[in-house]
């Protein structure tokens, strides 16, 4: 069974996001990523959060597995961050999402079938988290956030995925402080697919510039 784009689902997410995210600036990243994940139908979604960051994509993820009926899964690298983390979301009315404490490599061995990650590069680790996650044989969507101010000059997929791992698109969007995203193909080489042929698009607005992007969401990254 591949994954199946599911254009009703992806706009739920999106809308209901943008309701509960309506007080964060984080410049449409919240929405998309929300509206990529449940699209997907994604059931483990994992993200990794820094102390002091932004609970608006987290928010997002949290919707999204809401309407996906899924795991939302956080991956946090102290008791610090962890208290705050549950107190922020909590806090945003997301009760179901899982907090986890530890180094990349033990984490992410417990997390089989990923099929939606989200990583802030902003944390040191964000390479291992990607390196060791254990993704979906149905296919997985990848996703690094913050990546203009990744400390990590000359990153590249290739460099942290498996060797031999299917990867059917990768795009850069200049969306927040810029997306990096990869889509990652069945094990058996297959790919993602649509029930219906129309694209559905996202609209996108830059808090800071004004500027508004608009995207295709079934054609970004099948």
């Amino acid at each position: 069974m591949k994954l199946v784009w599911s254009p009703d689902t992806a706009l739920k997410a999106y809308i209901y996001t943008v309701k509960s995210c309506g007080n964060f600036k984080e410049s449409g990243v919240p929405e998309l990523l929300s509206a990529m994940a449940a699209g997907w139908n994604a059931k483990l979604i994992v993200e990794s959060w820094s102390y002091g960051g932004s609970m608006a994509t987290s928010i997002g993820l949290a919707v999204a597995a809401h309407h996906t009926c899924g795991r939302h899964v956080c991956i946090v690298m102290d008791e610090r961050s962890r208290t705050e983390y549950i107190k922020s979301i909590q806090g945003a009315g997301m009760t179901k999402t899982e907090v986890i404490v530890g180094e990349a490599k033990e984490v992410m061995a417990g997390l089989a079938g990923v099929d939606f990650l989200v990583v802030d590069c902003k944390r040191r680790d964000f390479v291992r988290v990607l390196r060791f996650a254990k993704l979906s044989h149905e296919g997985a969507v990848l996703v690094r956030k913050n990546a203009f101010q990744s400390t990590l000059s000359g990153f590249r997929w290739h460099g942290v995925l498996e060797k031999g791992t299917h990867v059917v698109r990768s795009v850069f969007l200049p969306v927040g402080k810029g997306l990096d995203i990869v889509n990652v193909g069945s094990s058996d080489g297959g790919v993602a697919s649509s029930k219906r042929s129309p694209s559905h698009w996202i609209r996108c607005i830059d808090q800071k510039s004004g500027e508004e992007h608009v995207f295709g969401v079934k054609f970004l990254v099948c």
